[in-house]
Parts: structure tokens; C-alpha cells; sequence
């Protein structure tokens, strides 16, 4: 039989995008045969991994973990819904977001080389993604994660499997899981005023200086309507100072709420599931053709 080497295995990869090991085992198959290796995966996999591996990734899943005192919030993409609610895809995740609790990979390329095996697929996390795209026959990729380990206690609100939040807090846990709700619901960008972010704030005030100006008033007016747009947007976007969904007079805040509980919240994290991603537009018509037309030729 013959010797089957790295560079064989790279060499079929690099044809098939398949997992490393599929590759290893087809080419053992093939006794070496690289044509033979590479019909063989197309049989197993039905080359959905190389295919797949361009297409635009906006669906999918955000999931979390926490042990203790140390936490997590993953978002993992797929193309498409029917795909977030696959029981291995969302079995992928919840390993995801679990190892990064465990092991606080410094980035998602490092996130990608940590062990794990699953449906027969390993040994890394990128090696299994890799499988799982072969397997289902979409392509799928881990976004970013956020890890808490700070010492402070944490909730989490998954509202769905498309939004996620994770909230590091002092004091009540339901008054935290209140908040994380919250969160999920009203969407705010900063903790308090002072922490929204300063090219957010520049926008904001750019777009009010040029209604203001349109008004025609005196410049000392002007200046005051546009520092008036700027703190009334301020305490939109911020958390502490939004009204809570839940207060029962319609004008509490989240920080009035959560000093009643005797509550710090300390920061947050929100994932809505493919934001800022770009959805390409199919036209679903001509998909079916283009399928029909190339099963005809095959």
C-alpha cells in the first residue's frame, strides 16, 4: 500500500476544502490515487464543503456559557434559518461557546485550533466546522466570541437563537436577568452617556448641527438645540438611563430598577445574530433553474 504523506493529504485538501482527516481516509481508500481520493470524497460529501466554503454566512446562532464566574457569548453563522435550528449545528455552538470558557483562546483563529472531535469530525474546532460544512452542505463560521472572567457575577438572556446578552453584575440575579431582557429588547449601546462610543456621539451631533442650521435661528439657539439633540440621545442609547420595558409607571429607568434591587450592572455584552453582515439577494427562480439545468447535465 502506498505511503500516504502530509503533502498528499494538504494537496487533496486544497482541491476539496474537505476535512483533513476525510482527506487521509480517502486517500488511504484510493491506496494514494489522488484523482481516485478526490472522486471518492465528491461520493461522501457530495463536494459540498469546497462550494460552500464563498457563500455569505448571515443566519445562525448566538449561544453562551457560564461556569461560575466565567462566561461566554459565541456567535456562530450559517445561510440559513433552517440551518440554525439543525441539531448539530446548534450542538457545535453550545461546544464553542463552552471551550471558550475553558480555554480563553486569544482570538477566533486560536479559537479555531482548540481539540475538539464531534459526528467523527476532528481533531480542532476548525476541522469539525470544516466536517459539519461537508455534512449539511452549508457553509458556516465562527463570528467573534466575548469571555467574562472578571470575577463579577454574570446572566445571560438568549432571546430565541438570535440574540444573546451577557450581563457582569453585583448583587441580584433576577434583577440582572431583568436587565440582560431588557437589553435583548431595547438594544442600548453603552452602559451610561459616558460610554457611548465618540464617533457615534460625532455622528449624532453632525446630523443634529445640520437640522439645527436649517432652522434659521441665532447661532447661541442653534448651539443649545444641538446640544439638547445630543444629551436627548444620549440617554436613548444608554442603559442605565433608558426607560425600563418593564416598569410598571412607564418611566422608571434601568438604573432607578436596579438600585431598587440593590443591583450593580459593571458591562454587557449584545450579539444580534449577522449584524452589519451584508445578505446577498438570491433570485429563487433562477437558482432552481441554474440546479435543474446542472443535474440535467450531469
Amino acid at each position: 500500500m502506498a505511503a500516504i504523506t502530509a503533502s498528499m493529504v494538504a494537496e487533496l485538501r486544497a482541491k476539496t476544502d474537505a476535512p483533513m482527516m476525510e482527506c487521509k481516509k480517502a486517500l488511504t481508500e484510493a491506496e494514494g490515487n489522488m484523482e481516485k481520493a478526490e472522486e471518492i470524497l465528491r461520493v461522501k460529501l457530495g463536494n459540498k464543503a469546497g462550494k460552500a466554503a464563498s457563500r455569505i454566512t448571515a443566519e445562525g446562532v448566538v449561544a453562551s456559557f457560564i461556569d461560575g464566574t466565567t462566561g461566554a457569548l459565541v456567535e456562530i453563522n450559517c445561510e440559513t434559518d433552517f440551518v440554525s435550528k439543525n441539531d448539530l449545528f446548534l450542538a457545535f455552538c453550545n461546544h464553542v461557546a463552552e471551550l471558550v470558557v475553558k480555554s480563553n483562546p486569544a482570538d477566533v483563529a486560536a479559537l479555531g485550533e482548540l481539540p475538539l472531535s464531534m459526528e467523527g469530525f476532528g481533531p480542532t474546532v476548525e476541522e469539525v466546522r470544516k466536517g459539519l460544512i461537508g455534512k449539511i452542505g452549508e457553509n458556516m463560521s465562527i463570528r467573534r466570541f466575548k469571555r467574562y472572567s472578571g470575577g463579577g457575577q454574570l446572566a445571560a438572556y438568549l432571546h430565541g437563537v438570535r440574540i444573546g446578552v451577557m450581563v457582569e453584575f453585583d448583587g441580584d440575579a433576577v434583577a440582572a436577568k431583568d436587565a440582560a431582557m431588557h437589553i435583548a429588547a431595547m438594544k442600548p449601546v453603552a452602559l451610561s452617556g459616558a460610554d457611548v462610543p465618540a464617533d457615534l456621539i460625532a455622528k449624532e451631533r453632525s446630523v443634529a448641527e445640520q437640522k439645527a442650521a436649517e432652522s434659521g435661528k441665532p447661532a447661541d439657539i442653534v448651539a443649545k438645540m444641538v446640544e439638547g439633540s445630543v444629551q436627548k440621545y444620549l440617554k436613548e442609547v444608554s442603559l442605565l438611563d433608558q426607560v425600563f420595558v418593564k416598569a410598571a409607571d412607564g418611566k422608571q429607568t434601568v438604573g432607578a430598577y436596579l438600585k431598587s434591587a440593590n443591583t450593580n450592572v459593571k458591562g454587557f455584552s449584545l450579539y444580534v445574530v449577522g449584524e452589519g453582515i451584508e445578505k446577498k439577494q438570491d433570485d429563487f427562480a433562477a437558482e432552481v433553474a441554474a440546479q435543474v439545468a446542472a443535474a440535467k447535465g450531469a
